[in-house]
């Protein structure tokens, strides 16, 4: 499985964009987080930024929507130009017609899973997401200690997807660093976002290479 690595934009200084994005470049996806002060106790920005870091750069747009109503505006990040939309399973009303109607558009979908959220129940639903998103800390905040114990669910995963000969994706969000990076391979991850790790490295764009390698290494 090709590894991933998706720098997440909450750590960048936003009022440089285009410069911060091209200092990551050789990364695989831009995570950009949507954050509403509902769903979790943070704001970040919305459709307008999405589409704005959809237009600076040629990598693809990963939009991680913790919000609300993603049923409402899931469709929104798909028509400003997100390449995948991951919508919190705990959020959404009707999460398999949310994923038909992106995925009928042209988008992956993704379920993103709190670190509480046990990952069994949807189990069944691998089939109709083209990722699902381990958080691997509290969602709204960056900057925060990775938590070891959701590494199960992301065993878990990895078990149920070979089995069944599936392409998800398992993405981890949270504390994913150049000691982390491995742990979270090990157990069967294959797309890390980073954001502290990457936008305060000296060479961001050597950082993201690092990651990948490490990665690389632990699979």
């Amino acid at each position: 499985m090709k590894l991933k690595i998706s720098p997440s934009i909450l750590n960048c200084d936003i009022a440089n964009l285009s410069r911060e994005l091209d200092l990551v470049g050789n990364a695989d996806r831009i995570h950009v987080d949507i954050m509403d002060g509902h769903f979790v106790p943070n704001l970040s920005w919305g459709v307008p930024v999405a589409a704005a870091v959809a237009q600076a750069t040629p990598v693809p747009v990963d939009a991680h929507l913790m919000i609300e109503d993603p049923d409402r505006w899931a469709m929104e990040y798909a028509g400003a130009g997100a390449e995948l939309v991951n919508f919190h399973i705990e959020a959404a009303k009707a999460p398999i017609r949310l994923a038909r109607q992106l995925r009928g558009a042209g988008v992956k979908a993704g379920m993103a899973l709190r670190p509480a959220t046990p990952v069994e129940p949807y189990l069944e639903w691998l089939e109709e997401f083209d990722l699902v998103l381990v958080m691997t800390v509290e969602p709204g905040f960056g900057g925060q200690s990775f938590l070891p114990q959701t590494l199960a669910k992301v065993r878990k995963l990895r078990a149920a997807i070979n089995e069944r000969g599936l392409t998800t994706e398992i993405q981890v969000d949270g504390g994913i660093n150049r000691e982390t990076i491995a742990l979270a391979a090990e157990a069967g991850a294959d797309n890390f976002v980073a954001g502290s790790a990457i936008y305060q490295a000296e060479d961001p764009h050597a950082e993201v290479a690092k990651l990948r390698e490490l990665a690389e290494r632990a699979q």
